[in-house]
């Protein structure tokens, strides 16, 4: 039984001052609930709808790099449904001429390149925020607030052609890194991103989950609902046509209510909004958009020789493949990219920090300083990774952190010192090294990097043991 799931992703437009029809501030995160807001995100009776110019522009932006077919004439529509969260008892959103047609995402799958067609790109507002007292299901009550109405949305719409949640979070990634590239959305922030997700079990009733808040969410949703799906037709039982809601407590779906048709929403023209037509405003637009993630990794190959592994990495963050950039310029640019992808992103993915964050406590110029340190040999690959986490947990000046954790490296004459204080006092691993015990060097190699409380050169103490062994021998 084939699987077929279909996503519409709602995207804030959150990069922008202000909201989609009125001059309400959309830095709303973390205010009072209720308090950037007016007349025309509230709905009050006479208040008219200014569309933002920027927004459009924003809108655009990211159809022309999503590879749509953008419509010279848009539209709005007032799509009709009651609801608390829509203080105008409709949303103003687009129906039969929305912003652009067509388009898709390549994701990368075990069976190779697949490309997500895309049906549909509109916009809207967004409505107001519920907020419950435990789960939606639990909750006596709930709460609202309009902070949030009115703030702009794209809606991406996929055709139903990914087949399984897998697909389906590597689709949501590709389409995040795109969207940061160019600049129209925060995705850190709450309700940046939120999808509906569309599931059948072919031949079956189709299921919409409503608003899955992170990617893993719908992860967990979608493969929840296709162990749900297939144990009902086991049964023998129907799948109903509704809409469930993700429970992210109990990791299950549960039935909210019968899926709408279209029809229900009563579209028509919104009659205070002139429809959009401009030509020349697209072209200028065009111009206007960055170099996209899979130019800049082919860049990366050609102009830096690095693998493709490593520039495919570099590029998931518009901010990591910036900082590679400055740190190339003073280092080798494969040694950069190794010690950033290899050792950096792993440092800040453990300490659950986005890159830019990381870059707020190690800058590119320091990190290229840190790196020149062990390009001199005057500290080891241990002591660089101990500087970076000290960095990013403390802080501090890089030279003042090496001295003061004593992790400049020993100098030759110390380490041969060392190598034959090791051979003189351990003569057990000696005698076993001599009769054909190779690994026992590693012991005197261990005994030097104890007392150098692991400042010196692994590699380099390693070869003078066997040296000074073979001598002896």
């Amino acid at each position: 039984m084939e699987t077929i799931i279909g996503l519409e992703v709602h995207v804030q437009l959150n990069k922008l001052k202000t909201k989609l029809f009125c001059s309400c501030p959309l830095d709303y995160h973390g205010k009072e609930p209720n308090t950037h807001v007016c007349p025309v995100c509230l709905g009050l009776p006479g208040a008219m709808p200014v569309v933002n110019e920027s927004a459009i522009r924003a809108g655009i932006k990211v159809a022309l790099a999503l590879n749509a077919e953008i419509n010279p004439v848009m539209r709005f529509d007032r799509k009709n449904y009651f609801y608390p969260d829509l203080p105008k008892g409709f949303q103003i959103s687009q129906y039969d001429i929305p912003l652009a047609h067509g388009g898709y995402i390549t994701i990368e799958t075990e069976n190779g390149e697949k490309k997500v067609t895309l049906k549909r790109i509109h916009m809207e507002e967004d409505p107001g925020k519920l907020s419950y007292h435990g789960s939606i299901t639990t909750a006596r009550y709930s709460l609202i607030d309009y902070n949030r109405s009115g703030a702009p949305l794209l809606e991406i719409v996929t055709e139903p052609v990914l087949s399984s949640p897998k697909e389906a979070r590597l689709f949501l990634n590709n389409l995040r890194i795109i969207l940061e590239y160019l600049d129209v959305f925060g995705g850190n922030l709450e309700g940046a991103m939120r999808v509906d997700a569309n599931i059948s079990i072919e031949g079956s009733g189709r299921v919409e989950i409503k608003n899955i808040s992170s990617f893993k969410g719908v992860e967990k949703a979608l493969g929840y609902e296709i162990t749900r799906q297939r144990n009902l037709l086991r049964r023998g039982r129907k799948i109903e046509r509704e809409t469930r809601h993700f429970d992210e407590t109990n990791n299950i779906t549960v039935s909210l209510r019968t899926k709408e048709e279209e029809q229900d929403y009563r579209y028509f023209p919104e009659p205070d909004l002139t429809p959009v037509f401009s030509y020349e405003f697209i072209e200028e637009v065009r111009r206007t958009i960055p170099e996209m993630p899979w130019e800049k990794r082919e860049r990366f190959i050609k102009d830096y020789g690095l693998s493709f592994e490593k520039a495919k990495i570099l590029v998931l963050d518009p901010k990591m493949a910036d900082y590679f950039e400055k740190v190339a310029k003073k280092i080798d640019a494969k040694v950069s990219a190794s010690w950033i992808v290899d050792v950096l992103r792993g440092e800040l993915n453990y300490r659950g920090m986005t890159f830019g964050e990381g870059e707020s406590r190690i800058s590119a110029d320091e990190f290229a300083e840190l790196i020149s340190y062990h390009l001199r040999g005057e500290i080891t690959e241990k002591g660089v990774v101990e500087v970076i986490r000290t960095k990013l947990d403390e802080g501090g000046e890089i030279k003042e952190i090496i001295e003061r954790k004593g992790l400049f490296s020993i100098s030759p004459q110390e380490i041969d010192r060392l190598c034959r204080e090791a051979i003189e006092k351990n003569p057990k691993a000696v005698d076993d090294y001599f009769s054909g015990k190779k690994q026992a060097a590693n012991f005197l190699v261990g005994y030097v990097m104890k007392k150098t409380r692991g400042r010196a050169d692994p590699a380099v103490t390693a070869k003078k043991i066997v040296q000074l062994l073979e001598e002896r021998r």
